[in-house]
């Protein structure tokens, strides 16, 4: 969020909403307004004493609203952002003994839960591509920003993992081939994958920034010669005005957004069959909804599985998790490593060994893994006022409908298997008395939801809750990819764009 503290409600959109009034026919500036900072008025440009100012004063609320409360703010470093300035704006969010590091590189990581979740922020500036003032995380550049960033984080994450602590890695711009220098993309996979060096401590990688809300799937298949064939054929495709089924694109979140719909569907379709598909090589990326409303103001809400059984690397045995290591990464680029212009890439010279685990809380739902959320947007916002204010009403959620409220008393459903974080309707012989059913762990508040979804006896809804995902392991987040590369799957594909761009039309 960046305030426009020059903002004038009823004035003109062509003069940056700052001043005159709009021509006969043309909206005025509403109540709300738009809240970030108009970078396209040339009578009143930004100072960099103003990004102080409005970042101290964000940072305050959000330690008003949230700190204080016990809620942790894990912010991230954005385009605007100016990290020596921002070690004393942040104070309140970074913990002390990542002051310094902060203030070398703009990242750090903080325990959520002490001793049992940790959130690393990133400093993504090092790997977009738009940043010319890095070298890209060059192999031969070992004290580039992005290797630099790159080191620490596989030490965190490490050091995580013998502690047995969840990660999740948070960051501005979402990691892909078409954001990222394409050694940055690939050195924060085989990172993460060297978090398959943790990926048997569970890490996960919610982002930012996108104006468009989606998910998709880091595959260690597109690390290889066909993400680079992809990339070019892409382009090619976008001179040309090539259709849909013309091209073969990967996961790209700069691409025009009447195309990027469709890249999503085509790698969704590339999936393999449930039974041959290896969770091992996937990461998931979910590119959270902006407060900015190029469509419509959003956010999320996350439950949590919070009475599983905890996991710890190793402690289920020898047949706990399998050990693998990067060179695989390297035979995936096949002949790439031979061409002079690779040969000497990341994706070329690492060979450290990695584990990864089915028992896992990214592969199964157990302590702390996420459950669902719920999505709430700010609607009718041309027609709010002083005096009517919008307010927040649910999008959809990822929950399936039954597991928003407890099993009905009278019937002869178990009480819900255990360690699941909330009671499902399962069945079983026992039945469950009204003491229990009080007891029930409600994901979403009862007020929080539609009328239609208080009603216990629904037990569907495609409006609200098309997904039906029982948790948000990697395996249900594959799932629900393959449901939606079937050509068959027309419901699910249009609420899926429906989410994607919040029903703005030519989307």
């Amino acid at each position: 969020m960046h305030p426009d503290p020059h903002y004038r409600v009823g004035s003109s959109e062509k003069k940056a909403c700052h001043r005159g009034t709009p021509k006969a026919g043309k909206r005025p500036a509403g109540y709300y307004g738009l809240p970030f900072r108009h970078d396209n008025d040339r009578r009143r440009p930004r100072t960099t004493a103003e990004i102080y100012e409005l970042n101290r004063a964000l940072a305050k609320k959000m330690e008003h609203v949230f700190v204080r409360r016990g809620i942790p703010v894990v912010p991230s470093i954005g385009p605007n952002s100016i990290t020596a300035e921002f070690t004393s704006i942040w104070r309140a969010f970074v913990p002390f003994p990542s002051y310094q590091v902060f203030q070398r590189g703009g990242y750090f990581s903080v325990e959520v839960i002490p001793d049992a979740v940790a959130v690393i922020s990133l400093n993504t500036m090092y790997f977009y591509d738009s940043n010319t003032a890095v070298g890209g995380c060059a192999r031969t550049l070992p004290q580039d920003p992005g290797n630099l960033q790159l080191d620490w984080l596989e030490v965190q994450l490490q050091l995580f993992r013998e502690r047995g602590i969840q990660v999740w890695l948070s960051g501005h711009v979402p990691p892909s081939s078409y954001n990222f220098y394409s050694e940055c993309v690939s050195l924060l996979y085989m990172t993460t994958a060297n978090c398959k060096r943790v990926r048997d401590a569970d890490v996960r990688l919610p982002t930012g920034t996108s104006m468009v809300r989606q998910f998709f799937l880091l595959d260690a298949q597109q690390l290889g010669n066909s993400t680079i064939q992809r990339r070019d054929k892409l382009y090619e495709a976008d001179l040309k005005g090539q259709d849909e089924d013309e091209a073969l694109p990967p996961t790209v979140l700069k691409h025009p957004k009447k195309q990027l719909y469709k890249l999503l569907l085509q790698e969704f379709s590339d999936l393999p069959r449930a039974q041959n598909l290896n969770h091992d090589n996937y990461a998931v990326v979910n590119v959270a909804p902006s407060v900015i409303p190029t469509y419509l103001p959003s956010f999320r809400i996350f439950a949590y599985n919070a009475t599983g059984e905890a996991y710890r690397p190793g402690l289920l045995g020898s047949g706990d998790g399998r050990r693998g290591t990067s060179s695989l990464l390297k035979a995936l680029s096949g002949g790439l490593c031979d061409e002079e212009e690779y040969a000497n890439s990341w994706r070329c010279h690492l060979g450290q060994p990695w584990h990864s685990s089915p028992e896992s809380p990214s592969r199964t739902n157990r302590l702390w893994t996420p459950l669902g959320y719920a999505q709430y947007t700010l609607r009718k916002m041309n027609r709010a006022d002083e005096s009517r204010p919008p307010k927040f009403k649910l999008e959809y959620l990822t929950f399936p409908v039954h597991a928003l409220h407890p099993p009905a008393p009278e019937t002869d459903e178990a009480e819900g298997e255990a360690g699941t974080g909330y009671a499902t309707n399962s069945t079983g012989s026992t039945s469950i008395d009204a003491a229990k059913a009080r007891k029930f762990w409600y994901p979403i508040p009862k007020r929080h939801l539609p009328r239609t979804l208080r009603n216990s006896t629904i037990v569907k809804s495609r409006k609200f809750a098309p997904y039906g995902l029982e948790d948000l392991t990697i395996p249900s987040w594959t799932g629900l990819a393959q449901r939606l590369g079937r050509s068959k799957s027309k419901r699910l594909r249009q609420k899926f764009r429906e989410f994607m761009y919040m029903g703005a039309g030519g989307a």
